[in-house]
């Protein structure tokens, strides 16, 4: 694997290490799924949508809830589960 340097104000770097801990990921790959995602939609084989894309990062999620349990609770609120 190569390796890259980066230069970016430090409060964004502090983000980007947040987040990665959030997700229990390294800031590299991180990265990499980022360029992935917008570069040609293709992330492991899938594809990502066009709508999909636009909206990506529009939500933010509740604290200690992933999308999945977003999900699952506002399925349960419409049908009643």
């Amino acid at each position: 694997m190569a390796k890259l340097t980066l230069n970016a104000d430090r409060e964004v770097i502090e983000q980007a290490k947040r987040l990665a801990a959030e997700r229990r990921t390294s800031v590299s790959a991180l990265f990499s799924r980022f360029i992935r995602a917008l570069g040609d939609g293709h992330d492991k084989g899938r594809t990502i949508g066009r709508l999909a894309r636009r909206a990506s990062g529009v939500v933010k999620l509740p604290k200690g809830k992933s999308h999945k349990d977003v999900l699952g609770d506002s399925l349960r609120d419409k049908y009643g589960l």
